[in-house]
């Protein structure tokens, strides 16, 4: 079990959150971990562009995306699951690992921006993770559609948009589980036990 160090994330709380969850979590120390690590997560805050760089430059991007394409056991948080994507607003022309379709998109004027607190999790019929409850998100930017061939949890911030998306034992969330209290930790756990 390995965290990617994005250069834009709280490690210390994500490591301890999957302490929490019953897991002995590592970081990552390049490529190869990335690849054949058992289990892997990509957490991360801040800005698109600044984090795909980060990525870029520490030689990971192209592990991430054969990774994530092979349906290995990843989990995404926060602007981890951003970066599944093709791109964001936030940073135009900067392409994500693409492995989810579509931009994320920021959030829209008339409610606060970013996002920070609780909201609701409501899980689509065919998610075998996601539960229904309340989640801790810190977010301005998010994905509005669901992937074809993922299961989808959705919220609502001024709009509907995506929550989390899960197939197998890859799980994207755009709230943060590992500050989400007994429910965030109980989400982990089960991701730690899907195949």
């Amino acid at each position: 079990m390995l965290v990617v160090s994005t250069g834009a994330a709280n490690l210390a709380s994500v490591l301890a959150g999957l302490r929490r969850a019953g897991a002995e979590p590592g970081l990552a120390g390049g490529a190869e971990d990335v690849l054949q690590a058992e289990r892997l997560v990509l957490p991360g805050v801040g800005a698109f562009g600044a984090a795909a760089t980060s990525l870029q430059a520490a030689g990971l991007w192209s592990a991430l995306q054969e990774r994530l394409n092979a349906g290995r056991p990843t989990l995404g948080i926060c602007l981890g699951l951003q970066l599944w994507a093709e791109g964001s607003e936030e940073s135009p022309g900067v392409a994500g690992l693409g492995v989810l379709p579509g931009l994320a998109k920021r959030l829209p004027t008339g409610v606060r921006v970013p996002q920070l607190g609780w909201n609701w999790v409501e899980p689509g019929r065919n998610c075998q993770l996601l539960q229904p409850g309340y989640a801790s998100y810190a977010n301005s930017y998010a994905l509005r559609e669901a992937p074809e061939g993922w299961a989808a949890a959705w919220t609502t911030h001024g709009e509907p948009f995506i929550a989390a998306v899960e197939r197998g034992a890859q799980l994207a969330c755009q709230f943060h589980p590992e500050l989400s209290g007994p429910w965030g930790q109980a989400l982990l756990t089960r991701w730690l036990g899907a195949r």
